[in-house]
């Protein structure tokens, strides 16, 4: 682990497991109270000089983190894939999405906004920073989603706890001792534990901001834990993203598209397709193309070159998708595909494509986080927006069409805080990233990102 600048061991451990395998992989640090303690301290001790540098001075010490990954891309892939389970050429794309990311929100700046400026009083609002920064990463994207938080928090002059999650702590301790002499002790520590870490994280008095990325049941005990102190909170949960196929959409161009919006990385994505309404006019023949292409999608090993798809990442995540699966089979649920899965050992579980279920089934209304997805028969394409609406989530969306404008007047219509038209999801440091309703609260990326990583501070001046 990296405290106050030093890297350091810690007398138990927690075992991380290869997914695709079942072994233990490596045992990681399991951090004790007293270093938890250490961290924070750091965190706080360093946090006036590193606020006080500026912020030209810290961009120019932050520029220097992406070459550092950089140039041991391969084998943190390597390491990725042996936690993660995604594949290699999926955690090759992690990691150019994190230096793009890394690049582009160092270039950030935060504004000054004059109030007022007359003969008698100048009134003026910066941004400053708020304090010391918990940070917490999910498994299934481990270190773009830890330097989404660990960048800008840093640019705005926070320090930072960033704490991975325990099932893939691996790569993002690599980047720690990478990371080592680049910036002052104490303003960027990187934990790593079991399930007691992240709640004395979250509710420790010495924290000031969490940044947390995860679960909508996590998020709400977080917003508990912050509620003592009043800790700001960005929290970016769950979602059950619609994608929509209007009546004009080319389905030859479209099913490809639309199946790895639902399972890339093995569907654990939190902006994943997750429903897929059709209009009735193109069902069946959309059903018949995407079920095509799913039987030329490979499962296996994301260490072997022919693998498209990994296992899930977890046993927890394995069972509960499993069980989700086996329930709406014994509910009478139509399969319309179930793929195949290699033999022996691994989370794998086969893509699986139901036709048609109930609106008010799990399949529809949860979010299954796995290779599962239902095909969804609509009349109109008002009911595929009110279909799409009717879900307490509100993360992110889809929308496929041949006509760009019919396809912006619905994708204006959804209720999520991202809509995606003729592309299954397209992020990008420059612009805002968050969900409505139960999906989160706060933003991510762009200015507002930034922002949400100070508290402004009017002052007002009386001249004469």
């Amino acid at each position: 682990m990296l405290i106050d600048g030093r890297l350091v061991d810690s007398t138990s451990t927690i075992p991380v497991i290869n997914p695709a395998t079942e072994t233990q992989l490596a045992l990681a640090p399991d951090c004790s109270d007293e270093q938890l303690e250490s961290a924070i301290s750091a965190a706080r001790k360093a946090y006036p000089a590193w606020r006080g540098l500026g912020i030209e001075a810290r961009r120019s010490l932050i520029q220097q983190m992406a070459p550092r990954i950089e140039a041991h891309v391969p084998e943190l892939s390597r390491l990725m894939t042996l936690e993660q389970g995604k594949t290699l050429a999926a955690a090759g794309r992690e990691f150019d999405s994190t230096l793009r990311f890394m690049r582009g929100l160092g270039t950030l700046d935060l504004p000054e906004e004059i109030n007022e400026d007359t003969e008698t009083r100048l009134s003026v609002t910066r941004r400053v920073p708020i304090g010391v920064v918990a940070a917490l990463s999910p498994w299934n994207y481990p270190v773009l989603l830890s330097w989404w938080k660990v960048v800008p928090a840093l640019l705005a002059g926070n320090t930072v706890v960033l704490k991975p999650s325990p099932l893939t702590p691996l790569t993002v301790l690599r980047i720690a001792e990478l990371m080592v002499d680049l910036l002052p002790p104490g303003v960027l520590n990187v934990l790593s534990g079991g399930d007691h870490l992240g709640p004395k994280l979250t509710a420790h008095p010495g924290v000031d901001k969490i940044s947390f990325t995860g679960s909508t049941p996590t998020g709400r005990r977080i917003m508990q834990s912050a509620s003592s102190t009043l800790k700001r909170v960005t929290l970016e949960l769950g979602g059950n993203d619609a994608a929509i196929v209007l009546p004009d959409a080319d389905i030859d161009l479209v099913v490809p598209q639309i199946f790895w919006s639902a399972f890339t990385n093995s569907g654990q994505v939190c902006v994943a397709s997750k429903r897929i309404y059709i209009h009735q006019d193109q069902y069946d023949a959309f059903a018949k193309k995407f079920v095509e292409f799913a039987k030329t999608v490979k499962v296996g090993d994301g260490l072997l070159p022919d693998t498209q798809m990994g296992p899930l990442q977890n046993h927890r995540q394995y069972e509960a998708v499993k069980a989700l699966i086996d329930r709406a089979k014994s509910q009478g649920h139509k399969v319309l595909f179930e793929g195949e899965i290699p033999d022996g050992s691994g989370y794998f579980l086969p893509v699986t494509i139901f036709d048609n279920p109930p609106e008010d089934s799990e399949l529809v209304s949860e979010e299954p986080f796995g290779p599962v997805i239902p095909l969804l028969k609509v009349k109109s394409v008002d009911e595929a927006i009110a279909r799409a609406n009717a879900s307490p989530y509100g993360l992110a969306g889809s929308v496929w069409s041949s006509n760009p404008e019919e396809a912006m007047k619905v994708a204006s219509q959804l209720e999520t805080g991202n809509v995606f038209v003729n592309e299954p999801f397209y992020l990008t440091p420059f612009a805002a990233f968050g969900g409505h309703k139960q999906s989160g609260i706060g933003i991510e990326n762009g200015l507002d990102g930034l922002l949400s990583f100070t508290n402004p501070l009017t002052i007002m001046l009386r001249r004469g």
